[in-house]
């Protein structure tokens, strides 16, 4: 059975990544009750769908304390599955909320809308550690959408070296597991005839490679990553993500993603995100 897990905070775009998997043929079961979760996995493995997404979240209340051991049942019954945490900034999230006039689910009249997200994290502090990271923060939904294809597009097994580029004037990503700061290197956008291309285009790419600096930290970062990534893999992660950032997130951070990815692309499973080429 292909079966991923979505979880996470309210207005991240769970729906969103559940439309997906559906319109990819997936059997979808949203806000699954946690004691109903075993028996549900069993009834669809019998039932030869082969496909399946479920997503547990805050709604499901004081269910959320077994989650941890569900999933570990999963694991000790040999089922593979992948699991996946949506995240988002609270700003982003209280603005979400504001915009589609949509009440918390876990607002009692008491709570402010900060608050319902406060006691929402600590709830799922526990699945967030058992899954994958998704920050959505400043995501459109399309380039959301993209994302969880890519996600699922992924052979299970192994570990996934997803490289991510961002802008630092947005804030460092959530779901970044190690973070390379380069704005200490010379920036292309001061060049008039570099500052609307990004660090895919061949001029960027040429102006970077001629950066003795750059050029430097380029191997001492995958010098780093190649050195640390077999303990990260003997720790049993599904994902591995390495954020690098520069100031807007254009071109030397996209550059240095470019560059790492074909580094490792032939002795790992390797995606790649950029976050300053998303439309908000």
């Amino acid at each position: 059975m292909d079966l991923v897990l979505i979880t996470g905070l309210s207005g991240s775009g769970k729906s969103i990544a559940l439309n997906v998997l559906a319109d990819a043929g997936y059997y979808c079961v949203d806000n699954l009750p946690g004691k109903l979760f075993s028996a549900l996995v069993d009834t669809l493995a019998a039932s030869g769908n082969r496909r399946v997404a479920l997503t547990i979240d805050a709604r499901s209340g004081d269910d959320l304390a077994d989650f941890p051991v569900h999933v570990e049942n999963l694991r000790a019954r040999g089922i593979a599955f992948r699991m996946l945490y949506l995240d988002a900034k609270d700003d982003t999230l209280i603005k979400r909320f504001s915009e589609t006039r949509r009440r918390h689910p876990l607002s009692d009249g008491s709570r402010t809308l900060p608050e319902c997200i406060a006691v929402e994290r600590d709830l799922l502090a526990d699945a967030a550690g058992l899954a994958n990271h998704f920050d959505t923060s400043n995501l459109s939904p399309n380039a959301l959408r993209a994302w969880v294809k890519d996600f699922v597009a992924v052979p299970q097994g192994g570990l996934t070296l997803l490289f991510e580029s961002f802008g630092f004037r947005h804030g460092i990503p959530l779901d970044a597991d190690l973070v390379f700061d380069v704005r200490c290197l010379p920036n292309p956008h001061y060049d008039p005839a570099l500052r609307l291309l990004s660090g895919r285009d061949a001029a960027v790419i040429a102006f970077m490679d001629q950066t003795p600096d750059a050029q430097r930290m380029l191997q001492d970062i995958q010098r780093f990553v190649e050195t640390w990534l077999p303990s990260y893999r003997r720790d049993n992660r599904s994902y591995l993500t390495v954020a690098v950032g520069c100031t807007g997130g254009r071109h030397r951070s996209v550059y240095f993603v470019e560059a790492l990815a074909r580094a490792f692309r032939t002795s790992a499973q390797v995606l790649t995100r950029h976050r300053g080429l998303t439309e908000p």
